[in-house]
């Protein structure tokens, strides 16, 4: 990647390492039979769309735009014949919402009964004349995360999926799946103990659908995640139930297949240590290193004291914690240097915002021929049009 010639910051695709964890998850849909979408939540670069259709059966979307993006840009660029399934599921629709998803989705998930009920006057035609099919999302009640209850969709109090005491004896008509997504970058064996839960409780409303989708957050892609494990539960669940299986990861799709490079504007001496004022922000560019919070990787970088300087890297916007994490290098850092932070593809592009009337970083992509194209650029333009 040549850069010297990357303005920044900029978000960077790695085109090779997409389709490598492609290849990855096409391989795991080929032996197990389980249909493979691609979460939207975690990564929209639309202009890879059509490279991920050569391998994936689909998108699901967490809303009507997303839904709209998949809609429009999922077409495989090997054979425009192919069809791509579009999946989405929110908490709580609007009708109007509800009538534009009947004509581009083909499968839609419902939170509730109170929201399969209320849009049934909508959806049914759709169902009947073929178009759409109808889940509905279950609360397995089944905990995996002990770290970060904002992302465990079955903490106490949750919104999200009905409880099994909550459901009917007899599915509602015209449900033909149902959905649970309780794990979050997590590999296989919470997978396999939250389907028992699940199986253990639901099982009896297996035999009334077609299909049974199991969600996201699962790390396929990863180094060691245990696939045989994974290709043997799908088999199993359709061997049995004669249903078909749906996995809907995102970060796997894009994991370690993106950077957001990054350039030293200015140094300051602390009494604790040196700090780096990057032109890029956690706040703005990065949010979950706040949110989670995480250490986001940085290449040719230690943990503090490990290599011979240590840094605070931090951000130009005025928020005092807006702090990246502390790194050591082998080497002095000085003004004008780049620094290249990874796994930068996913949770990035799709949550950043422009706080401080911050630019947003370009989107490039790094071709595997080692060409960098720049996809996307903003401006005032976008920041204004935001407010």
């Amino acid at each position: 990647m040549d850069l010297a010639g990357i303005k920044t910051p900029a978000y960077v695709i790695d085109e090779k390492r997409l389709r490598e964890n492609l290849e990855i998850l096409k391989d795991v849909e080929r032996r197990s039979g389980a249909k493979i979408l691609l979460a939207q939540k975690a990564y929209s670069v639309y202009q890879t769309y059509p490279l991920i259709a050569d391998y994936l059966t689909g998108a699901t979307a967490s809303g009507l735009f997303e839904a709209r993006l998949a809609h429009e840009e999922m077409h495989s660029k090997t054979d425009p014949s192919k069809k791509i399934e579009n999946h989405v599921f929110e908490p709580a629709f609007e009708s109007e919402e509800m009538e534009e998803l009947c004509e581009i989705c083909d499968h839609i998930v419902f939170n509730s009964l109170n929201q399969l009920e209320t849009h049934r006057h909508i959806w049914e035609s759709a169902v009947l004349a073929g178009k759409v099919t109808v889940g509905l999302r279950i609360n397995p009640e089944y905990s995996t995360q002990e770290e970060h209850e904002i992302y465990d969709p079955c903490s106490s109090g949750s919104r999200l999926g009905i409880r099994f005491s909550e459901m009917p004896d007899t599915l509602p008509q015209g449900v033909e799946g149902l959905h649970f997504h309780t794990l979050c970058e997590q590999g296989f064996e919470p997978l396999e103990e939250t389907f028992r839960a699940v199986e253990e409780k639901f099982a009896p409303y297996f035999s009334q659908i077609k299909w049974i989708n199991l969600g996201g957050g699962h790390h396929i892609t990863r180094e060691g995640y245990n696939i045989g494990g994974l290709v043997s539960l799908v088999k199993y669940i359709r061997e049995k139930y004669a249903i078909d299986v749906y996995l809907e990861p995102g970060e796997a799709i894009a994991l370690d297949a993106g950077y957001l490079v990054t350039t030293v504007m200015d140094v300051v001496n602390t009494e604790r240590m040196p700090v780096l004022i990057l032109d890029t922000s956690a706040a703005c560019h990065m949010p979950d290193v706040l949110e989670m919070p995480y250490r986001p990787p940085l290449r040719d970088s230690e943990e503090p004291g490990e290599l011979n300087f240590t840094y605070r890297l931090s951000s130009r916007t005025c928020l005092a914690g807006d702090i990246i994490g502390d790194y050591s290098f082998d080497s002095e850092k000085n003004i004008g240097d780049r620094l290249i932070f990874e796994d930068m593809a996913i949770y990035s592009m799709v949550k950043n915002n422009t706080f401080n009337g911050m630019p947003l970083p370009d989107i490039d992509i790094l071709h595997e021929n080692g060409e960098v194209e720049v996809l996307k650029r903003f401006g005032y333009e976008n920041f204004k049009e935001r407010l």
